[in-house]
């Protein structure tokens, strides 16, 4: 009978081991953390799949759930990361256009002083986080009292409520607000030194709001940079090297951003395979022409050392439909800002471009950040040989990485020497 304890407690060992284990790059430091937190998710992802089977919510509002209460969590710990105070930092919640945001203000500078301005977008897939919670309220208190920046951290509308162009429009019109020379004056904000930044999603809508300030005319004052983390720039190309290097290193597989995407696009989720394979993108969809195909060919837009020895994936017969009516928005720069024109590349400010090594999207913003280069901006490449996506969000003990704290000062660092 004794035995028997034991024999239990090394089944449910082994059983949790092999749940939690999965073979990790030996360049990835701290795996047992990122094992840990990506079998968290997967936890959470298979509660909000039995729990939508049954009816009784919506998957992405059960991991929304799920999410928050791991900040909370993670927040209590008492570590400096965790705790989110930054004395002398003015947090208010208010609304431009009608958009809620989070504003962050440093102690004043003195009469006459003007202070930095920066815009910042959550990442989330389109569908998760939020700008007053978790890792992204504690770094944007930390930035606006070390950069003396007045930071506006914007709670757009996601999925399931809404879908593209909504998003979009709502970073837009917060964006256009914040630029405005009156509410800029209520801030004491340089007109001359004001950003826009994000991560992952976020890294798209900032992106893609930045091209679009950059072209109107009609605007009298313009981001002076873009500050992009591990961004998700394009829904055409689903094996590029780093897609298939990194399609099964957490926390951003590639299943889940084909994923998001088709909900962030309205699409059918039955095309999951489809667009996987890159069938949505073959060449006999007439709508996608070479010149289009061009702006997001990494056989000629990444590094060597960055293609390795993988082949592009082109498909040449695929479905039936056009992409534009299986898809919607799926060739519309707003949503893939990587596919924008030179001449619109050419109107942007000076980018920062932060990569992660083990990451699906680390592609992506090395392709934008060469077209940008060839159109004429200056652009920075932070790139971390160890990083992996999300790590710039995950500072709070215990899971805390270093990797991360190097990203969050790199971004720090360059914004202050560039902004």
């Amino acid at each position: 009978m004794r035995l028997l304890p034991v024999v239990v407690t090394l089944l449910l060992t082994v059983g949790i081991a092999y749940y939690v284990y999965i073979p990790l790059p030996d360049a990835i430091q701290e795996p047992w953390k990122l094992m840990m937190l990506d079998a968290g998710f997967r936890t959470a992802s298979h509660l909000a799949s039995l729990k939508a089977w049954l009816g009784f919510d919506h998957y992405i509002h059960t991991i929304r759930q799920v999410t928050e209460f791991s900040d909370r969590m993670m927040a209590s710990g008492g570590s400096e990361a965790g705790a989110g105070v930054v004395p002398g930092v003015k947090v208010s919640d208010v609304e431009f256009e009608g958009i809620p945001v989070r504003v962050y203000e440093p102690p004043a500078g003195g009469e006459g002083h003007l202070r930095r301005g920066l815009m910042f977008f959550h990442g989330g897939g389109w569908a998760l986080s939020s700008a007053k919670k978790g890792a992204y309220d504690h770094i944007n208190r930390m930035l606006s009292d070390e950069l003396n920046t007045v930071v506006v951290s914007v709670d757009y509308r996601m999925y399931p409520e809404v879908h593209f162009p909504m998003p979009f429009f709502d970073c837009l019109a917060a964006a256009k607000h914040f630029l405005s020379p009156e509410v800029l004056a209520k801030y004491a904000i340089d007109p001359e030194r004001v950003a826009v930044s994000g991560d992952s999603a976020g890294g798209n809508l900032a992106a893609a709001v930045s091209q679009e300030i950059s072209i109107d005319d009609t605007a009298s004052v313009k981001f002076s940079v873009q500050a992009l983390i591990y961004p998700v720039l394009q829904a055409l190309d689903f094996n590029t090297p780093s897609y298939l290097q990194n399609k099964d290193i957490p926390i951003l597989k590639r299943s889940l951003m084909v994923r998001f995407w088709l909900q962030y696009l309205n699409a059918d989720l039955s095309l999951h395979s489809h667009v996987t394979a890159n069938n949505h993108s073959s060449l006999d969809h007439s709508n996608i022409t070479p010149e289009l195909r061009a702006r997001l060919d990494w056989s000629v837009l990444l590094p060597p050392k960055h293609k390795k020895s993988y082949s592009p994936v082109i498909v040449e017969k695929g479905s039936q439909e056009e992409p534009a009516k299986e898809i919607p928005g799926l060739l519309n720069v707003r949503a893939s800002p990587l596919l924008a024109a030179p001449e619109v590349l050419a109107k942007c400010p000076r980018a920062y471009i932060l990569t992660c090594e083990y990451d699906v999207l680390r592609d992506d913003g090395m392709m934008y950040a060469r077209r940008l280069q060839d159109a004429g901006v200056t652009v920075t490449n932070d790139h971390y040989e160890d990083g992996f996506h999300g790590c710039f969000s995950f500072l709070a003990w215990p899971m805390d990485f270093d990797v991360g704290k190097r990203a969050v000062r790199g971004y720090f660092n360059w914004l202050q020497s560039n902004l």
